[in-house]
């Protein structure tokens, strides 16, 4: 007789328990070593609630493969719970009316305290946050084989004109100077780099944020991209397509001195079990010392109608933001936490380096948003002018001063 009672106990235990539990379908290009790693943290934190994990990896580091598919998933009303989603993109998905109201989680977690006001910022359409935040990347990196350094005799460079002195010390000792991807988010991720380099954060900002014509026009990009032409120069002819991970493993393995990259490619190099200041070196891209470009990653919510996958969606927001899953994803992902505050005692100087210059630069107005990564304009004005930067990257026929004539155009692309 004192089963019964027991197993109807169990059985609305189990009930109540499904009734809590929902599918949280999320989808991504996290797809690497390190940035898989990443993943795999946001998925258990989400098992560990109860809830059911529906991965939507979609390869391609840039994204643009994985926002194709988004975009056939949401017309056809079978929107994921969340979305890698990032910069002006997110207030373009808010315009279209499917994106969630996040405000009352916000609200009760304070995350415009707990974030700084330029990213906060970003997270809102008309005020109320539709999106939750991962990270920040800095993008304006260059990464380093010291012993490939060594044998060629050449130092990590500091300035561009540094740079090609290491370059050609790097290709004379018969390592491949320069590990590049040849995909257009790749170059895109160089010329950015390179924009701020020769130019500086003011300029950065008048030619590739606000898009002024006249800047644009005038020497200094002219010399950006005489700059970011003879970069190719020193990459080699394997480069055409391949993934930027690949590139990383070239540095990884000594077949090449450097790489300019952000900083998700130190996750790469900890996933192969290799130690900072010693097995590889970290520094920023020459000339932008003192300037940060940006990158954060974050997740826009999704409109869900049933409410156990609202309920899930809703302690996956906040699972992002948690201190526990901003330390752990972030030590594999190789960027810094996006949360204000949060100790670094388990970061590496890399990281610690990239947290430093995330503060400096945000009080001189050195802190910019990346271009290459969807974070500084329009996604239509962001591919017409990454299309005009690959175009030069790959025609020797080109002159930068043409090149410069098509950039010129394609700020105009709305």
């Amino acid at each position: 007789m004192t089963t019964i009672p027991r197993l109807g106990a169990l059985a609305l235990a189990c009930a109540c328990l499904s009734a809590r539990a929902g599918d949280v379908e999320v989808l991504h290009w996290w797809t690497s070593g390190g940035e898989a790693k990443a993943a795999a943290e946001l998925k258990a934190t989400m098992q560990k609630k109860g809830h059911v994990w529906k991965d939507f990896a979609v390869a391609g580091g840039g994204g643009d493969s994985a926002m194709t598919v988004l975009k056939s998933r949401v017309v056809s009303g079978n929107a994921p719970a969340a979305a890698q989603i990032k910069g002006p993109s997110i207030q373009e998905w808010a315009r279209e009316g499917v994106l969630a109201n996040m405000d009352t989680l916000a609200k009760a977690e304070k995350w415009d305290e707990l974030l700084p006001k330029a990213i906060a910022d970003g997270l809102k359409y008309k005020g109320s946050y539709v999106a939750a935040p991962v990270n920040v990347h800095r993008v304006n990196w260059i990464w380093a084989n010291p012993e490939a350094l060594k044998k060629a005799g050449a130092k990590l460079p500091t300035t561009w004109d540094e740079f090609f002195v290491a370059a050609e010390a790097l290709k004379k000792a018969g390592i491949i100077p320069v590990a590049h991807g040849g995909q257009n988010w790749q170059d895109f991720t160089t010329f950015e780099s390179v924009a701020l380099g020769v130019g500086g954060a003011d300029f950065y900002k008048k030619a590739l944020v606000q898009l002024d014509a006249a800047t644009l026009q005038g020497p200094t990009m002219l010399k950006v991209l005489e700059t970011f032409k003879k970069v190719k120069g020193y990459t080699d002819k394997n480069a055409p397509g391949r993934d930027w991970n690949l590139a990383t493993a070239m540095v990884i393995k000594g077949e090449a001195g450097m790489q300019l990259m952000g900083d998700w490619a130190k996750g790469e190099f900890v996933a192969a079990g290799k130690v900072p200041g010693k097995d590889f070196v970290c520094a920023a891209a020459p000339g932008t010392a003192k300037s940060f470009t940006y990158n954060v990653d974050s997740f826009a919510l999704f409109q869900l109608k049933n409410t156990a996958n609202q309920k899930a969606q809703q302690d996956l927001a906040s699972a992002i933001l948690s201190p526990e899953f901003q330390e752990s994803f972030n030590l594999n992902k190789g960027s810094i936490p996006v949360r204000l505050g949060l100790k670094l005692d388990k970061f590496d100087d890399c990281a610690k380096l990239s947290a430093a210059d995330f503060v400096a630069t945000a009080k001189t107005g050195a802190l910019v948003p990346s271009i290459a990564h969807g974070m500084a304009v329009p996604s239509a004005t962001e591919g017409a002018i990454k299309d005009v930067v690959s175009q030069f990257w790959n025609d020797d026929k080109m002159s930068p001063a043409q090149a410069q004539g098509r950039l010129v155009t394609a700020a105009r692309t709305k």
